[in-house]
């Protein structure tokens, strides 16, 4: 069965009123002395009637218990105050048959805040304490670390010597060991390449040998093709070319002979047509200088007449180049009044006598005024 024993404002040894709770989980012992025990004790009684009279048993013992203790002893240590309450009230609830199996403490409160106050200043302390043990544990963290980054750099340096000078070592063994490795692959390259020079300087005498021979076999039968073109060049190409060649000359000494020949009688000719040319030319010539004494004559024997019957004789045929170009005009339109048509034409009438002279150097008034009869006085033209 299952009691809940409370007590309500019972005072501590320091006088403080506290109210604790429990709960109780008993049961009836199966011994047969116990259980007639047991049964002389509750015969009778209901139920509830049993659980009041162990809860009031209880509760006894647990007000007289609580009044032993301070108010931290029942605070600060539960269990113990629940295991006491139990050892005092076992024998009592056993004489009655019944076996108290677990007892422990619900709840512990006051109604003067003593508690309350407690547990601030514990609170306070604690604090205080863990703030203290935060701050020593933070400075021996630091110490430890400290001490901790120290041996481990200390390692760190000493290993990393170690690493140095194991890499220093390393590197000084595989520096001999490659300039040993380097000078037997240097001498077995020297030694290989003096032996291929040897073998190559062998095999090109040899060759030198080969061309050698195969060079004076060469001469032999360039010698002999040689011998054999000329011969073949004596017989298909110097000996017909000689043929040809003398057979040209003749041809050649012939055609000269008949071209001078030739050229003697064209020569010949030309001289004998220049001369009957010049034979006919001279006597030409005579008779036109014969014609041109007499004419001459004649000019002088009639002057000016005759010159003045020679420009008038060429005078139509002046006109007529004068007026070709007007052949092809169909019409002239001379703007003016009636006075000025008139003066107009005897303008251009009066121009002709100084073009003709400009033309011929025969003076056309001059000469007409000393034929008999004739006058001609010029007008000068009047320019508007």
């Amino acid at each position: 069965m299952t009691l809940n024993p409370h007590c309500i404002s019972v005072e501590t040894s320091q006088g403080v009123p506290l109210s604790v709770s429990g709960v109780a989980q008993c049961k009836i012992m199966k011994a047969d002395e116990l259980l007639h025990t047991a049964s002389e004790q509750f015969l009778g009684k209901s139920v509830k009637d049993i659980k009041m009279t162990i809860l009031q048993t209880l509760e006894g013992h647990l007000r007289a218990i609580l009044g032993t203790l301070t108010v931290e002893e029942v605070y600060r240590d539960r269990d113990q105050f629940a295991a006491l309450v139990r050892e005092v009230a076992a024998p009592d609830v056993g004489r009655m048959g019944i076996e108290i199996l677990s007892f422990t403490i619900k709840d512990v409160y006051d109604e003067v805040q003593y508690l309350t106050s407690l547990g601030k200043a514990q609170t306070a302390m604690v604090k205080r304490d863990a703030d203290a043990g935060v701050a020593e544990a933070n400075r021996d963290a630091g110490i430890r670390e400290s001490e901790c980054q120290k041996q481990a750099m200390d390692i760190k340096y000493s290993t990393d010597t170690k690493i140095e000078d194991n890499s220093r070592m390393f590197k000084l063994q595989k520096a001999n060991f490659d300039q040993e490795i380097n000078t037997a692959k240097a001498q077995a390259q020297l030694a290989y390449e003096l032996q291929a020079a040897k073998i190559r300087q062998r095999i090109r005498n040899e060759e030198i040998q080969i061309e050698v021979v195969e060079r004076k076999k060469q001469i032999e039968i360039e010698a002999q093709e040689v011998m054999r073109k000329e011969g073949e060049l004596n017989a298909t190409v110097r000996l017909p070319a000689e043929a040809e060649s003398y057979k040209v000359e003749v041809i050649a000494e012939g055609k000269r002979t008949q071209k001078v020949k030739n050229a003697q009688a064209e020569s010949e000719k030309v001289k004998l047509m220049g001369t009957a040319e010049a034979s006919s030319i001279s006597c030409v010539g005579k008779a036109e200088a014969e014609r041109m004494k007499s004419k001459a004559a004649v000019y002088k024997q009639y002057g000016e007449a005759a010159i003045m019957s020679l420009v008038l004789e060429a005078l139509p045929k002046i006109a007529a180049e004068v007026a070709s170009p007007l052949a092809k005009t169909e019409e002239i339109v001379l703007i003016g009044g009636p006075d000025n048509t008139t003066s107009d034409i005897t303008r251009l009438v009066g121009q002709i006598p100084p073009a003709l002279n400009a033309l011929t150097g025969v003076d056309l008034s001059k000469t007409l005024s000393k034929i008999p009869g004739a006058s001609y006085t010029p007008k000068p033209t009047a320019v508007k």
